[in-house]
């Protein structure tokens, strides 16, 4: 698996690289899932979303054109997107969940260290984590997101190749919390704003890939009004025992489950300063939160990094970057919008 996989859509085969370096070009690949799609809406640059332009986005996402949704194979990254020795650093900060007291519980303990597998332990988790669905270039692609805490009570963050890359914001993005078997059951959210890391949003630096969103009101409802948020934590360091989630859409998973992984995670030996966790977890899960102090009896935790990205020749190992002062700055701009 060390060479490139060339992108399937509907479409026909489309070959999705960057730059090379070395002997170890190709040997990452980020998490996200594309097909074939009617032309995008445009949307202003920095990630701005017009409300005639939410209207068409939420129109444009039936229920069909989700579950049709078909994985791109590979994104590939290599050393050139890595911008920074390592990310900035800051006071250790944590931010409380405000999930809903209503949150069902979970059935009873699950396995830990899990390299992948349905959740079904319930919980806040289920309300509050959920699929992203967006354009790009032409094709329509999905990640996944979560719901937090936040001022403004609209806060969804995800990967930073999510909201944009190859130097272009996606357009017609939604957030749909609670997605399971093609159902909605707390709505599809659109963004009135996507943001991300300055490193991201500049050079595509794999240390910064986070990404978040501000999506509008639904029905006179904040987002988080209605789901719950989970917490956060920055700056609290490395080698943590963490809880991931998802929804993969590449074999053998097909985007309609919620998927966890747990372990103990490490630190990345190779190209970035990223979390590193085993983990099956295949394109379409970018972006899902990843916990520590994660409870499996409420479903609450406290956000401290997203699915990132795989080496092409460790499967089974999945990365995410490390919640420093960029990402605490972050949530913050993203919080006050």
């Amino acid at each position: 698996m060390g060479k490139p996989r060339s992108a399937r859509s509907t479409g026909g085969d489309t070959r999705v690289r960057r730059s090379v370096f070395g002997a170890l070009a190709g040997v990452a690949a980020l998490l996200a899932t594309g097909v074939t799609a009617a032309p995008a809406s445009a949307a202003p640059d920095p990630g701005v979303t017009t409300p005639s332009a939410r209207e068409r986005a939420l129109a444009f996402w039936t229920p069909q054109r989700m579950r049709e949704a078909t994985p791109l194979d590979l994104l590939t990254v290599d050393r050139s997107d890595v911008r920074t020795p390592a990310p900035r650093e800051g006071k250790p900060a944590v931010v409380a969940p405000s999930a809903p007291a209503s949150a069902a519980a979970a059935a009873g303990p699950l396995a830990f260290p899990h390299s992948g597998g349905p959740w079904s332990g319930g919980g806040a988790v289920t309300k509050t984590a959920g699929r992203v669905f967006f354009s790009y270039q032409g094709r329509t692609a999905s990640c996944s997101g979560n719901a937090v805490t936040s001022a403004n009570k609209s806060t969804v963050i995800t990967a930073g190749h999510c909201v944009k890359l190859e130097g272009a914001w996606h357009t017609n993005w939604v957030f749909v919390p609670g997605y399971h078997d093609g159902q909605r059951p707390y709505g599809t959210w659109t963004a009135s704003k996507t943001l991300s890391t300055p490193q991201w949003t500049a050079s595509e630096d794999i240390n910064y890939d986070i990404g978040a969103a501000v999506v509008a009101p639904l029905d006179g409802q904040k987002l988080t009004d209605v789901v719950g948020g989970q917490g956060l934590a920055f700056n609290t360091g490395y080698n943590k025992a963490m809880y991931s989630f998802g929804f993969p859409a590449a074999a053998p998973y097909d985007g309609e489950k919620f998927i966890y992984c747990s372990g103990n995670t490490t630190r990345d030996f190779l190209l970035s300063k990223d979390h590193g966790l085993t983990c099956n977890m295949t394109g379409g899960s970018s972006g899902g939160p990843w916990f520590t102090q994660f409870s499996e009896t409420t479903g609450t935790g406290l956000q401290s990094s997203v699915n990132s990205f795989k080496y092409n020749f460790l499967p089974n190992a999945m990365y995410g970057p490390y919640f420093g002062a960029d990402a605490q700055n972050l949530y913050q701009s993203a919080q006050s919008s």
